[in-house]
């Protein structure tokens, strides 16, 4: 396999000495890119305004009376009127494993938008309890699969210096949403009063409010957003793949590092084409059911195969972990959390509640740079170990003072506080750092389903937690911070012994850690052969690798046009 090795390393070596820097100044310089996918994040400021904004809305009592003081009840019915998102959500995010590939990133993120907006226009339209729920389960089929075709439309049209950056930027706008949506609800808590007298602007706004990011990401789309290069190489306009790079990186197609993406792009595709062709030869003929019937096998592989299924667990358990340690249940429950402290009435909690979203969104921004330097496993154990102790303090804060708050305000700031260090603990871990586990697991030959079961599991937990929440709490507000506090020291010892460090590892490494035999190594030299046929060695100035001995000579010719399949 050594030849297949000394090719891609020329491939890499040739790629870095042409490629610009990353980080910011690599943002700076890819100035087109970077816009485009900023501008393509507004999906993930439309799911965290989402998620952070019910939160507020709950604890109005305009809203309350619109739904006949149904939203009011505490325990499993409000859990459910919380969680019914999250149910659409994960649905959404199924269909969207298909969707994405049969009709194309952009034209997914449009039928995403025109779903969310019905739901958001159902929930405006509140007579009942019935609106909303229907409303919001709608709304969940457009946020689910926002959440999912954003950052792949971001990763396949970034260039491999900024991908993670830019991929990053998703989690960035997941919480600059959740920030700004409590404080809009702290500000439109104050239409017509506080009390019995507040105005339905004091909702309907905070609910309507969140239609203009969402047509103004559709809008965009329509307009002047590119279609995804990747994509374009699926559905055979190969031409327009290559104009659309160039257009995208701001040079000419002759330029040398478009070509050498542009043969990366279609040798992955032919890589895919090749596996399915080999594991399913009778499902070539490109029909839906074909489609079909390989998706459905390769999903049954992820729990049937020994090491995918080992992979698969890693990916599922990590989101078990990131929902169950906390953080969406004081996203969504946090007014109430805070109220039962009685700091001075629902203003004030939703002064408390706006903090969480300041912090959430600033600490996760050290996370993009540290996670590549530190590694995976110490920064999850650190964020799990912070969390955990916050969660022990506050319970026993609440356990000390819960009937006595009112003589004890300085125990109920300092139960506050101990919830931003934790919001502060899983913004710069667990947040963006069990992503990056999921996708980096599985081999590439099974990425894309094994990376989509995993945000499956994350959004059907989130439902868990949103459920459960409320019942917790009722029965009791500290005995809910223990329970997480236990889940989260689980999550450590689970990080310790069952979660390797994936940090620079290689798909051959990967193999040994979770005990396949030879999967990600026959992927890698399939790749390298396609990459070889197709001209991509040559292009960067290496002949036929020797298999056998490792050897390759440099390229001595002019490349021509055929050998890059133009």
């Amino acid at each position: 396999m050594g030849g297949a090795v000394l090719g891609e390393s020329a491939v890499s070596a040739k790629r870095a000495e042409l490629a610009g820097k990353g980080g910011i100044w690599g943002l700076i310089g890819n100035k087109k890119t970077s816009a485009i996918g900023l501008f393509a994040s507004l999906g993930g400021l439309v799911y965290g305004y989402n998620q952070g904004m019910f939160a507020q809305v709950l604890t109005m009592s305009a809203f309350k009376n619109a739904t006949q003081q149904y939203a009011a009840e505490t325990g499993i019915k409000q859990g459910m009127l919380t969680s019914i998102l999250e149910l659409g959500a994960w649905v959404g995010t199924l269909i969207n494993g298909y969707l994405a590939d049969a009709a194309g990133r952009r034209l997914t993120v449009l039928i995403a938008v025109v779903v969310f907006c019905v739901g958001v226009i159902v929930q405006a339209c509140t007579q009942n309890k019935d609106f909303v729920f229907a409303g919001r389960f709608v709304t969940g089929l457009g946020v689910g699969s926002l959440s999912m075709v954003v950052p792949l439309y971001n990763a396949e049209l970034a260039p491999p210096e900024i991908r993670g950056s830019l991929v990053a930027v998703q989690q960035l706008s997941i919480t600059f949403g959740i920030m700004v949506s409590f404080w809009i609800g702290y500000g439109t808590n104050y239409i017509g009063g506080t009390g019995a007298t507040q105005s339905d602007a004091a909702w309907l706004i905070p609910v309507c409010i969140q239609i203009v990011p969402a047509i103004t990401l559709a809008a965009g789309m329509m307009l002047f957003m590119p279609q995804s290069p990747r994509h374009l190489m699926n559905t055979g306009r190969e031409e327009e793949c290559l104009h659309t790079l160039a257009r995208l990186r701001n040079t000419s197609t002759d330029d040398l590092l478009v070509r050498i993406e542009f043969l990366e792009i279609k040798s992955l595709h032919l890589f895919e084409c090749e596996v399915a062709a080999e594991k399913y030869p009778q499902w070539q003929d490109g029909s839906f059911s074909s489609r079909f019937n390989i998706g459905l096998h390769d999903y049954l592989s992820l729990v049937t195969n020994p090491s995918l299924f080992k992979r698969t667990t890693v990916a599922c358990m990590i989101m078990v972990f990131q929902q169950w340690n906390g953080i969406n249940a004081i996203n969504y429950y946090a007014p109430y959390i805070f109220d039962d402290m009685k700091l001075g009435g629902n203003t004030t909690s939703l002064l408390a509640t706006g903090v969480v979203g300041i912090v959430e969104f600033v600490f996760t921004i050290p996370a993009v740079l540290w996670v590549d330097q530190i590694g995976r496993k110490k920064i999850l154990i650190a964020g799990a170990l912070g969390m955990a102790s916050c969660h022990f303090i506050v319970a026993g804060i609440i356990g000390a003072y819960q009937n006595d708050f009112l003589a004890h305000k300085s125990a109920g700031w300092a139960a506050i506080a101990f919830i931003w260090i934790f919001v502060i603990n899983f913004a710069y871990s667990w947040g963006p750092v069990a992503w990056i586990v999921t996708s980096e697991v599985f081999p590439l030959s099974m990425r894309a389903k094994g990376v989509s079961i995993g945000g499956s599991s994350n959004w059907l937990n989130n439902f868990a937690v949103a459920t459960a929440t409320s019942p917790f709490i009722h029965a009791s507000n500290f005995g809910t911070f223990i329970f997480f506090g236990v889940v989260t020291v689980l999550a450590v010892l689970y990080v310790i012994f069952l979660v390797p460090e994936t940090k620079g590892r290689t798909l051959e490494e990967m193999d040994e850690l979770f005990g396949t035999a030879g999967m990600a190594a026959a992927d890698a030299q399939r790749k390298a052969r396609i990459e070889r046929e197709i001209g991509l060695f040559a292009l960067v100035g290496v002949e036929h690798p020797d298999e056998k001995t490792g050897e390759a000579s440099a390229h001595k010719e002019d490349i021509v046009e055929t050998k890059t399949g133009l």
